[in-house]
């Protein structure tokens, strides 16, 4: 076979290729697997795995159909796909291109609200602090549909229970892929508006995938973040969306939203009276009780007789000075005779004759140290005359004076034979040097041998 029979790996790949893109069968393929292998990639494509108890397909989801999911995929989710199977050149391995996804089993609406309800609820958000709702608002913002039944209801309530409170509509969608960030806008302008009191958030009743807007993690966030107390009314009473659970109040019915968000005007105006009527009955009954005991206080004898009021403090104030100038003589009387004794112990003890008895100790005391000292000086004056004749008696000069003498040969002293050279020596005496020839040196050893 010749060299341009065989094929090559790209020309196989393609043709490969080109088999999968064309086969109506692999065009559009509905599969069920269990997701493998995911990674999150925020803001690109997707790449997985989707196997089954015996076999494995590459899957990849581009972002622009990705970001359509309604929840987020994880490993070891069983999932429906939709899509096309098609060759990836470059390696050579076939995979399928997603195009649609969705829980197996459970509806992707449905999966999407139960990750956010538990990403939500891990965050604290369904467990934070509740703003309390104003008892008597003045103006009330609803976000909510300007057509729709949910703002007549509000409205209608409204004006038969507390007419005085003003209604300003902040119009959204509230259905549709463009309802969150609507509803999210609406409600960050009625913050802004720093004007109202109670804000209200509603739509009717309708299927999951009509009320889908206030399940939008964007939505839940802009409620929780809301300076406004938010009253949640979506959907019918048995549907409970993130919007109602993040919401400071949840209304069954927007009906029930416009009750929770204002009083009964009547209701409030006969609390009024009736807190009127019992202060006035308060204040009645306090004034006859104070006037009762100011009959009775002016009745006392304190005021018909005032003096016996203090009869008793000033007699109690006469004893008192009575007793307090009797204190007064026996204090000043035993603090004389104190000053008696110390002036008689002063007397026995005067330090005159102390300091004499002392100046004739210090002057006794100063004789013996002159005799002492003087005795001092003339033993150290006899010891220092013993020690200058001792060293005198030591002197080489005074030894020398009884005609010794000592040999010095090349400026050192000669102690022994055995350090003499033949030649020149210096003898020194007593009074002077001379110089001398060494010619021959006898060690005493041979002198001794010699006789």
């Amino acid at each position: 076979m010749a060299t341009t029979d065989y094929l090559t790996v790209t020309a196989l790949t393609q043709y490969l290729k080109r088999k999968f893109d064309v086969d109506p069968y692999l065009g559009k393929v509905y599969l069920t697997g269990e997701i493998s292998n995911f990674r999150l990639r925020p803001h690109a494509h997707q790449y997985f795995s989707l196997k089954d108890d015996h076999a494995k397909i590459s899957a990849i989801m581009f972002k622009s159909a990705f970001e359509k999911l309604k929840f987020t995929p994880e490993t070891g989710m069983k999932v429906l796909v939709t899509g096309r199977i098609s060759l990836y050149e470059p390696s050579g391995s076939y995979q399928i291109y997603v195009e649609r996804m969705e829980p197996d089993g459970v509806g992707q609406l449905y999966q999407a609200y139960e990750q956010l309800k538990r990403k939500l609820a891990a965050e604290g958000l369904f467990t934070a602090p509740k703003r309390p709702l104003s008892r008597f608002p003045k103006r009330i913002a609803v976000v909510t549909s300007p057509s729709g039944a949910v703002i007549r209801d509000i409205i209608t309530t409204t004006r038969r229970r507390f007419p005085i409170a003003q209604i300003v509509l902040y119009p959204a969608v509230v259905q549709g892929d463009a309802a969150a960030d609507d509803i999210v806008r609406q409600i960050q302008r009625a913050n802004a508006a720093q004007s109202f009191d109670t804000l209200i958030i509603g739509r009717g009743g309708g299927s999951i995938e009509d009320l889908w807007p206030f399940n939008e993690e964007r939505v839940a966030r802009a409620i929780a973040a809301s300076q406004l107390p938010v009253i949640s009314s979506v959907g019918h009473e048995t549907d409970t969306t993130i919007a109602d659970l993040v919401a400071d109040v949840r209304a069954a019915t927007p009906t029930a939203a416009a009750e929770l968000a204002v009083p009964v005007l009547s209701d409030e105006l006969l609390k009024l009276q009736q807190q009127r009527t019992r202060l006035l009955n308060a204040m009645a009954n306090r004034i006859n009780f104070q006037q009762e005991r100011l009959n009775k206080l002016m009745t006392a004898y304190v005021f018909r007789q005032p003096q016996r009021l203090y009869e008793t403090y000033v007699q109690r104030l006469d004893r008192a000075q009575q007793a307090l100038g009797r204190n007064m003589q026996d204090l000043v009387t035993q603090r004389q005779q104190q000053f008696q004794l110390a002036q008689q112990a002063l007397a026995s003890r005067s330090p005159l004759a102390r300091v004499q008895r002392n100046q004739l100790v210090v002057q006794q005391t100063a004789t013996r140290l002159a005799t002492e000292a003087r005795r001092y000086v003339t033993a150290k004056q006899e010891h220092v005359g013993q020690l200058i004749n001792g060293l005198d008696y030591l002197s080489p000069l005074k030894i020398m004076g009884r005609g010794y003498s000592y040999v010095t040969q090349d400026d050192h002293v000669v102690r022994s034979v055995q350090q003499l050279q033949p030649g020149p020596a210096m003898v020194h005496l007593s009074d002077g040097t001379a110089s001398a020839e060494i010619k021959t040196i006898t060690p005493a050893s041979e002198e001794k041998t010699h006789e």
